[in-house]
């Protein structure tokens, strides 16, 4: 009977531990555990992993490898495989039990690790023959070796015993719900002892020592502590979670560990928020309704499950993206009433996936200049040096992030605003290929050259956002070119081994690269260390660059139309609960920075786009820069491009470098270098070729996980720990 209610349980655990948010509390007894450490020792399990499959696997093949345990002695009823692989090579497909006496417990997927809980009721998974079945599909030809596995095994005693390859052990600061064995450990060992314990209830003799894994508080052994044990010993590192630096990875692990919900976080971003933000200066608006909306979120991760890695998660966009419930000023007093009537499709495919929006960002006001200044948001300020501004124009988003007030979030780009604040903030900054988001719903700068993209503190961050928000939009009919461009994940791009063979080209020109030898020596610093992690680096210069960089960005012609036609544009806004409706109606006003009035009277002076001055921009200015990008690309065998992401610190130079990008329509990401003598942060950018996203995140990542270059501002630190 104990059996067949665990066969079932498999499978239900398997749902309970992905899908349920099953508290981590319950009852301790004093003596908890003390009955298993009285318990004569077992024979001590010990066994390596074996893995068995084809010697070599064709690019596209699927394939199957049988996990099994080899030098066996000893009993173990439960095990925690690890399984680590290059992403590169294999994409992990599947798990299922190699045989009928063995159950799944758990089954956490990462991109090259892949960890699963396994037990054996009855019998021992070292005499159970081939205790797993893994499926994988080959991205590039490898053999199996290519493929490592661990193991952690755990006696019905409460012993463990681990590889010596590597620990797997997750420590915990003193006892805690969940540790049956008494060893300060949350790991398979403890998950054999509660096996032992299934099914019996508050009466049983032996309660004082099960007690302590009654999860649910409701006097039993029962599934659904199976289940939140078996997800401790999936995604509990042991200690309490902590907000400062943060990943969504790491929220999600949290999250799935019970130690974590929605509503705490948000909370938690909220308190930073009311902190630190007078300060910064960083946001124009918060959401009333995050903490019902995160409460609504962990209610659903309850009883369905996560929609995804961004369920719950709480994000911050910069205020030209329309959001429903928040108004959409792009930092104007003259758009304070623009309570728009619909999500940007961004925006809107962010919320499908789970994701909070916690704030709205302040911006250089229509997202015109470089300084993060608006008529509504006032200026804000870089959270390294209050007395420097941010860099923009999405430098709201960049403060705000740099300084931990949400997860991740979104910018815009046009001639350099995402990845400025980004290099000026110390985090990554993507700026996507024309048509592989949508800036339908956005307020538009110069729709030729504008594109939404995401900013975050870690490149992984950064690429699960770019899987939520891109793709086809009819409304934009830019984004038609993505179809078939777009992979299945970015995140399947996380290769810390991605810059091996990898050829870079070092732009050497300085027009481009600048000349302020701190940055200059951070550049050459990251050459060094793409070069140490496997990649060719050589130096270039960029055919024709003196007359790309001449040609002005075509804001200038394009900001009235655009903005008109949002303005006029019932599926964005209310017209009758909007007091100005054209550029013509903002000048007549006088609510804008008074900064901007030549800028926006020469702007509305442009009677057509009919003209062959813009024309000729729009033509030749694109050709050349594609041209002679690809040409320099192909020439050279390169794989990127590198250049500063600006050729000063925080609120120094921004440069021209940041206008290649824009002007081909090719997409960039910057990353942070490290900091100059001041302590200022730089960053780096590279360029690729169009709808080549992946491989910038492949290279960026794997120069990330070498450098860990950002750090935290020091003015911004962690805020004491409530007590409970």
């Amino acid at each position: 009977m104990k059996k067949s209610l665990l066969a079932s349980a498999g499978l239900l655990l398997l749902g309970s531990t992905l899908l349920l948010g099953v508290p981590v509390s319950g009852a301790y007894a004093e003596d908890a555990g003390a009955a298993v450490r009285d318990q004569a020792p077992a024979a001590v399990p010990t066994a390596f992993v074996q893995l068995s499959g084809p010697s070599l696997a064709s690019p596209g093949e699927t394939f199957a490898v049988s996990v099994s345990l080899s030098g066996a002695t000893g009993s173990a009823t439960a095990g925690k495989f690890v399984f680590e692989y290059d992403p590169s090579s294999f994409d992990y497909i599947s798990a299922a039990a190699g045989n009928p006496e063995v159950s799944i417990a758990g089954v956490n997927a990462e991109s090259g690790k892949l960890t699963i809980v396994a037990t054996d009721a009855d019998g021992s998974l070292t005499d159970a023959g081939a205790v797993l079945a893994l499926t994988f599909k080959a991205k590039a030809a490898g053999d199996i070796s290519g493929i490592n596995g661990y193991v952690e095994l755990g006696a019905d005693d409460g012993s463990v015993v681990q590889t010596p390859e590597q620990s797997l052990a997750v420590q915990i600061a003193g006892s805690a719900p969940g540790d049956l064995n008494g060893n300060s450990v949350i790991d398979v060992g403890d998950l054999s002892v509660l096996l032992k314990y299934f099914g019996i209830d508050a009466s049983d003799a032996n309660w004082g020592s099960a007690a302590i894994g009654d999860f649910n508080k409701n006097n039993a052994i029962d599934l659904a502590d199976l289940a939140a044990l078996g997800k401790k010993v999936l995604y509990d590192n042991g200690q309490p979670f902590q907000l400062m630096e943060a990943d969504i990875m790491s929220i999600q692990n949290a999250m799935a560990a019970g130690k974590l919900t929605s509503v705490e976080l948000v909370q938690m971003y909220l308190d930073r928020i009311h902190e630190y933000d007078d300060d910064l200066h960083s946001l124009i608006s918060i959401n009333p309704d995050a903490l019902q909306i995160a409460k609504a979120m962990d209610d659903e991760r309850q009883e369905k499950g996560p929609r995804g890695l961004l369920h719950g998660i709480p994000i911050i966009v910069k205020d030209n993206y329309d959001t429903l419930g928040l108004k959409t000023t792009a930092g104007c007093k003259c758009l304070d009433d623009n309570q728009t009537v619909s999500d940007a499709f961004m925006v809107k495919k962010l919320k499908d996936a789970g994701a909070i929006i916690l704030a709205k960002a302040n911006l250089s006001e229509f997202a015109i200049n470089t300084d993060t200044l608006s008529s509504l948001g006032g200026q804000t300020k870089d959270p390294y040096d209050l007395t420097k501004n941010p860099g923009g124009s999405s430098g709201g988003t960049g403060s705000s992030l740099a300084a931990n007030f949400a997860a991740a979030g979104l910018g815009t780009d046009t001639g350099g605003s995402i990845r400025i604040p980004s290099s000026w903030n110390s985090i990554v900054g993507i700026r996507p290929t024309i048509g592989l988001t949508s800036r339908d719903g956005i307020i538009p700068l110069a729709l030729s050259q504008d594109v939404g993209g995401p900013m975050a503190r870690t490149v992984a961050d950064a690429a699960i956002l770019l899987d939520a928000v891109s793709g086809y939009d009819p409304n934009d009919i830019a984004t038609a070119g993505s179809v078939g461009k777009k992979p299945a994940s970015y995140t399947r791009y996380l290769d810390k081994n991605g810059l091996k063979g990898a050829r870079i080209g070092l732009v050497l020109d300085s027009s481009v690269a600048g000349s302020n030898q701190e940055v200059l020596g951070l550049l050459n610093k990251a050459a060094d260390d793409m070069r140490a992690q496997g990649a060719t680096v050589v130096g270039v210069n960029i055919p024709n660059v003196a007359d790309i960089l001449k040609y002005p960005s075509l804001s200038g012609y394009e900001f009235k139309f655009n903005l008109n036609e949002y303005l006029s544009n019932t599926r964005f806004v209310d017209p009758a609960a909007i007091r100005n409706h054209s550029l013509t109606d903002i000048i007549a006003g006088n609510e804008f920075l008074t900064s901007l009035t030549n800028t926006l009277n020469t702007r509305n002076g442009i009677e057509s786009l009919d003209t062959q001055e813009y024309k000729d921009i729009l033509l030749f200015r694109t050709r050349l820069t594609q041209q002679s990008l690809l040409g320099l690309m192909a020439d050279n065998s390169l794989d990127a491009i590198l250049y500063p992401s600006t050729t000063g610190p925080t609120g120094g130079s921004s440069g021209s470098a940041n206008r290649l990008s824009p002007f081909s329509g090719f997409p960039a990401i910057s990353l942070p270098a490290g900091f100059v003598a001041s302590g200022l942060p730089v960053g780096i950018e590279l360029l690729g070729r169009p709808y080549d996203e992946g491989e910038l995140i492949k290279l960026g990542y794997a120069y990330e996980q070498a450098t860990h270059n950002r750090k935290a501002p020091e003015l911004f630190p962690a805020l004491p720990v409530p007590a409970k």
